[in-house]
């Protein structure tokens, strides 16, 4: 899509009024120069209530949902956040689930690219259009690999340079063999609050439960810091995949009620 038509798209979504009034739709914003972002945007489950807060989804692996115009999933549509997308906004926020940008849109897609000044700015003007949509407080939230997305974000933009207003992280990557885990990242400079969940069954050896005292303890001037601790439900194939304990199979609803609850407390 050129970026003409992005910022047409952008401008009759706009027109048509909030996004809390509308129904799931794709919409396409220009960020940097030449550049677009593609994300699926859902509304409150109460389509005359204002949302109480937004979120932005960050999926885990290498995040190309290769969104299409019609919302459909190239990828990644069992990821825990993007299959859990509904749930959310069951919850009265507003949701929006992002793919990879415009110039991502073959492999290796945000490998390498989660914890790049590009990809900030991408995040920086889906934030914006939130905001402008709806103005809540906008969180970002995370799985796996995307909590690489979420925290390196929040420790790059704090709410004043158009940052988040609130960071939750879930099946943490604490450590990467192939970059930066997030235990490695300066997450003592995030400055609002922070929920980091886990399941304590969570089999992923890059996530493990263990090392989740290591990030609370480095999240020194967040403002307000909690941790929730998920058990139960069914654990199915690579324990580092979506539809094992790392991505909260069979307690979804519960894991993102408690989410939810936090976030507009």
């Amino acid at each position: 899509m050129s970026p003409f038509i992005a910022v047409l798209l952008f401008g009759l979504f706009v027109g048509a009024g909030p996004a809390w009034a509308q129904s799931e739709r794709v919409v396409e914003i220009p960020t940097r120069p030449g550049i677009t972002q593609r994300f699926l945007v859902l509304a409150p489950e109460a389509p005359t209530a204002a949302p109480k807060a937004a979120v932005i989804l960050f999926a885990g692996g290498h995040g190309g949902l290769q969104l299409s115009p019609q919302g459909g999933f190239g990828w990644g549509a069992g990821n825990f956040l993007v299959r859990t997308r509904a749930l959310f906004a069951s919850q009265g926020l507003l949701v929006a689930v992002i793919d990879a940008p415009s110039d991502r849109q073959v492999q290796p897609f945000l490998g390498g690219f989660r914890q790049r000044p590009e990809h900030t700015a991408d995040v920086q003007a889906v934030i914006a259009w939130l905001k402008q949509q709806a103005n809540v407080p906008v969180w970002l939230v995370g799985t796996s690999r995307g909590t690489q997305s979420a925290a390196f974000i929040a420790t790059a933009l704090p709410p004043a340079a158009g940052g988040p207003d609130g960071l939750v992280l879930t099946s943490t990557l604490m450590i990467d063999p192939r970059g930066r885990g997030v235990t490695a990242m300066p997450i003592e400079n995030i400055r609002v609050p922070v929920l980091v969940v886990h399941h304590r069954e969570d089999g992923c050896e890059y996530s493990k439960y263990a090392d989740v005292p290591r990030v609370m303890e480095k999240l020194t001037t967040a403002p307000r810091k909690d941790r929730i601790t998920a058990e139960g439900g069914i654990s199915r194939g690579d324990p580092c995949e979506a539809m094992a304990h790392h991505g909260y199979n069979g307690i979804e609803r519960e894991v993102v009620a408690k989410i939810a609850e936090w976030i507009v407390r």
